[in-house]
C-alpha cells in the first residue's frame, strides 16, 4: 500500500471514526508497511477491547508487539482463540514470562497446529542461569533447554524401537497363519514340542518384491515369540581384513545363543550368502561356509535361536542354504491384494486428520501392484497436499479423497519390474518347485493386474 492510499484511508477514518471495517483496512496497511506506531496513533480515544472484533484485536496486538509494547499487546490479544493465544505467547516471551508464554503457545498449537512456530517454542523453552563473577572470573550466562535430560540423550544415541506384532501389519493373513503354525507355536508351547522331540528354532528365508513388509514381518514374528530381536546389518559382518568377517559372524551367533530365545535377522542376505559359483573371491566362499556352519550348529547348540533372513533376489542366494536344518522354510511375501491394500490404507490413515467419507475401496482398486511402501508413499504425498492447504488457510485442513486421488497421479507401483524378473525364473529355473508360490500368485492375481 503506497503513501497516498494510506493517507486517504486515514482521512476517511477520521471523518467516520465508528467505521470498524475502515479501521481494520487502515491497520492492515500499517502492518504491511511495518509502520506500527502510526497504526496505534490512529485509534480513537477510549477504545476498549470488549467492543472490538477478533480480527481487529489481533491486528492491534500485532501493532503493539511491533511498537515494542508487549504489555498492551496482552490486553488486546484474545485469550480464548488460537491466534490470540499465539500473540499472547509472543508478548509473554518479550516480557520474559516464559512459563506462561509456553502454556499459551501450547494451547494455540493444540487448537490450530498450522500456527506452530519452532523458533518461538525454542525461545520459550530455554532457561538462562547466571553465574556471578568470582575470583577474577567474568560473570557467565548458561543457556539450556529445560526439556533436555539424560533420557533425551539416550533416546538420540539409542532410539527406542517398540515391539510390534501381527496386529500391526495389514494383510498377509495366509503368511501370518503359516508363520504362527511353523514358527511361533514352538515358542509358545515348548513342553509339547519337547514331548515330540521337535526342535525350537531353525531358519526361515523370506523373499519377495522390495517394500512388501519382509523386515516388518520378521520384527513382528519376534514380537509374537516374545524373543530378543537382533537385526544384523551387512556392515556388522563384512570386513576388509581376511578372517574378520567370519569372526564377526561367529560372534553374532554366539550373542544370539546367549540371549535365547532370540531372533537373528539378516536383511539382504544375498550379500553374505551369495552363490559361491558366481564369485571368484575365496574370501566370499569362506564367509558362506562359515554362515552354513553356524546355522548347522555342529559345534554349538542353536536351540531357541531362530534365524530369519530376507532377500529380494532369492535366485542369488547359495543353494546350500535351502537344505533342511538351515533355511528349511522359504516363504514368499507377495504384494498385498485388494483387501490387504484397503486394510493397509485404513491403518496408514489412522490417527491422521481426515474426512470420514474417503472411498478406501476405490483407492484399493486403483492401486493394483502397489507394495506396502508404495501405499505409504501415496498417503505421505496426500499428507503433503493437506499440510500445504493448512498453511495456506492458516488452520488445519483434513486429508480428503481429492488429496489421495491427486496423489494417485504421482505415485507408481514399484513391484512390477521384480514380478517380471521372478516370472522368468519361475518358468525357466524352477528346480524343485522353489518358485511355485510366485507362479500361483501371478496366476491368481493376473487378471487384477
Amino acid at each position: 500500500m503506497d503513501d497516498l492510499t494510506l493517507d486517504q484511508l486515514e482521512k476517511a477514518f477520521q471523518a467516520s471514526p465508528d467505521n470498524m471495517a475502515l479501521l481494520e483496512l487502515l491497520l492492515r496497511g500499517c502492518l504491511a508497511r511495518a509502520d506500527f506506531r502510526r497504526g496505534l496513533e490512529c485509534l480513537p480515544a477510549g477504545m476498549e477491547p470488549s467492543g472490538v472484533g477478533e480480527s481487529l484485536r489481533n491486528q492491534l496486538a500485532e501493532l503493539c508487539l511491533g511498537a515494542g509494547e508487549p504489555e498492551k499487546a496482552l490486553t488486546w490479544a484474545m485469550p480464548d482463540k488460537a491466534a490470540g493465544q499465539l500473540l499472547r505467547a509472543r508478548a509473554l516471551a518479550e516480557l520474559g514470562r516464559r512459563e506462561e508464554g509456553l502454556r499459551a503457545y501450547r494451547a494455540a498449537v493444540a487448537e490450530n497446529p498450522a500456527l506452530e512456530d519452532v523458533a518461538l517454542a525454542n525461545r520459550l523453552s530455554v532457561s538462562v542461569v547466571e553465574f556471578p563473577a568470582q575470583d577474577g572470573r567474568p560473570r557467565l550466562k548458561v543457556i539450556s533447554n529445560d526439556d533436555t535430560d539424560q533420557s533425551e540423550i539416550l533416546r538420540v544415541l539409542e532410539p527406542v524401537r517398540e515391539n510390534i506384532t501381527f496386529a500391526d501389519i495389514g494383510g498377509l493373513d495366509g503368511l501370518k497363519k503359516t508363520i504362527h503354525k511353523k514358527i511361533i507355536l514352538p515358542y509358545q508351547k515348548p513342553s509339547l514340542f519337547q514331548r515330540f522331540r521337535k526342535r525350537v528354532g531353525g531358519g526361515i528365508l523370506l523373499y519377495g518384491p522390495p517394500g512388501c513388509g519382509k523386515t516388518m514381518l520378521a520384527r513382528a514374528t519376534a514380537g509374537e515369540c516374545k524373543a530378543k530381536f537382533l537385526n544384523v546389518a551387512i556392515s556388522d559382518v563384512l570386513d576388509m581384513y581376511i578372517g574378520e568377517s567370519e569372526r564377526k559372524l561367529h560372534a553374532l551367533f554366539e550373542e544370539a545363543r546367549a540371549q535365547a530365545p532370540a531372533v537373528l535377522f539378516f536383511d539382504e542376505v544375498e550379500a553374505l550368502g551369495g552363490r559361491r559359483s558366481h564369485t571368484r573371491e575365496a574370501t566370499s566362499s569362506k564367509l558362506v561356509s562359515q554362515f552354513l556352519a553356524e546355522m548347522d550348529g555342529f559345534a554349538q547348540d542353536n536351540h531357541g535361536v531362530l534365524i530369519l533372513a530376507a532377500t529380494n533376489v532369492p535366485w542369488a542366494v547359495d543353494s546350500a542354504f535351502r537344505r533342511p536344518g538351515r533355511f528349511d522354510r522359504v516363504l514368499f511375501v507377495p504384494p498385498p491384494d485388494r483387501a490387504a491394500r484397503e486394510s493397509l490404507l485404513r491403518m496408514l490413515m489412522k490417527d491422521r486428520p481426515c474426512e470420514q467419507d474417503i472411498d478406501f475401496a476405490f483407492l484399493a482398486k486403483s492401486t493394483s501392484g502397489f507394495s506396502g511402501a508404495d501405499l505409504r508413499e501415496l498417503v505421505e504425498t496426500a499428507v503433503d497436499e493437506a499440510i500445504e492447504a493448512s498453511i495456506d488457510a492458516g488452520q488445519e485442513q483434513p486429508i480428503t479423497g481429492h488429496h489421495l486421488k491427486a496423489a494417485l497421479q504421482e505415485v507408481r507401483a514399484t513391484t512390477l519390474e521384480w514380478l517380471t524378473t521372478a516370472r522368468n525364473y519361475a518358468r525357466y529355473a524352477n528346480e524343485g518347485g522353489q518358485y511355485d508360490e510366485v507362479m500361483a500368485f501371478l496366476d491368481r492375481h493376473g487378471k487384477e493386474r
